[in-house]
């Protein structure tokens, strides 16, 4: 049984690793799936995030294997209202695979490491050692691994075009906002004021990356992008927030996390009870206003009052006991928690 008290959450075992991975792969794609079956998304937007929600989860797949037999480093999560891996933890991925020819170089031979494994095994009748475990759990990751999977920083979407009256286009991004350690997923819906969509996506690509790439207000996000191109007209952008994941191993103010972690203290709930948050903000055009002389006039777009909609995802005990303990918190949510499926304890 994985023991983490209620006053410090740190994670050190790799048993209790191995268990946070299990529960984090287990509920992104819960998530996925509740997302999906109550329509939270469009099937366009559907489609966008499920790829993104794939990217993380072969990310933290990536994690998982690297430091599965590596006695000297741990991998770090953040325990603050977010329940992810540290950003840093992706941006190593990515620097490991830039380099994965040399670190490969420095491991033994396949060939010769199965060899070898096969006569301390079968001839010596030994364990394999944990050193030369890690060994090959290195070659398989630099091997396997691929660098254009791994969730970065920024990670661009398509722009799509629409088969509809009042916008013409769609682009939909996602980042990990680094002071928070959590990914958000969004969605712009524009029209385009020009001949072809292909000779403005670069510097649509480029804005996007320089001025919404972490959290901020709705209004700030759509007049950053709305100011730097002129031939892009915002209608709506919805915002996804994907958590935080609230379980054993959080650590923070956040009133749902200390209910969860109080029933678990006192094993009124499972070791493996977990909750998600996802809050979904969108704002929409309420028309344009035009700044500037005659010469150099500008329109920008008007913007609706944004709206919120805070959701709670979670087994059937944990939403009774959210009933039960913090109705509060119920009441701030734009619909009754909806359940997800009940995780195996770690054991």
């Amino acid at each position: 049984m994985i023991v983490t008290p209620l006053d410090s959450a740190t994670l050190d075992s790799k048993k209790q690793y191995n268990f946070y991975h299990k529960m984090v792969d287990f509920i992104l794609k819960e998530v996925v799936v509740t997302v999906q079956q109550q329509q939270l998304c469009t099937a366009e937007e559907m489609k966008l995030f499920k790829q993104y929600c794939d990217l993380l989860l072969y990310s933290i797949e990536a994690m998982r294997v690297k430091y599965m037999y590596n006695e000297d480093e741990n991998l770090k999560v953040d325990l603050t209202d977010s329940g992810f891996p540290n950003y840093l933890e992706f941006r190593y991925l990515f620097n490991d695979l830039e380099l994965r020819e040399e670190f490969l170089g420095r491991l033994t031979h396949i060939d010769d490491l199965k060899a070898e494994f096969l006569d301390t095994l079968l001839k010596k009748k030994k364990a394999i050692s944990k050193r030369r475990l890690f060994q090959a759990a290195s070659i398989v990751y630099y091997t396997s691994a691929k660098k254009e999977f791994i969730f970065n920083r920024f990670v661009q979407g398509k722009i799509l075009s629409l088969n509809s009256s009042k916008t013409s286009h769609m682009v939909s991004w996602s980042f990990y906002d680094v002071s928070l350690n959590r990914p958000f997923i969004c969605f712009l819906y524009f029209n385009y004021d020009g001949k072809s969509i292909d000779d403005y996506k670069a510097e649509i690509y480029n804005v996007l990356k320089v001025v919404a790439d972490r959290k901020m207000p709705l209004e700030t996000m759509l007049y950053g992008i709305d100011k730097r191109l002129p031939k892009l007209f915002p209608k709506r952008l919805k915002r996804i927030d994907l958590g935080p994941i609230h379980n054993v191993f959080a650590k923070d103010e956040n009133q749902l996390t200390h209910v969860l972690l109080e029933a678990i203290a006192n094993k009124t709930v499972p070791l493996a009870s977990y909750a998600v948050s996802l809050h979904v903000d969108e704002i929409a055009s309420a028309g344009t206003i035009t700044e500037g002389g005659f010469f150099n006039k500008t329109i920008f777009q008007k913007w609706q009052q944004p709206f919120q909609k805070y959701y709670v995802f979670a087994p059937h005990r944990i939403i009774q006991l959210l009933h039960n303990k913090a109705p509060e918190i119920i009441d701030q949510l734009h619909d009754s928690p909806i359940e997800m499926a009940t995780l195996a304890n770690g054991n």
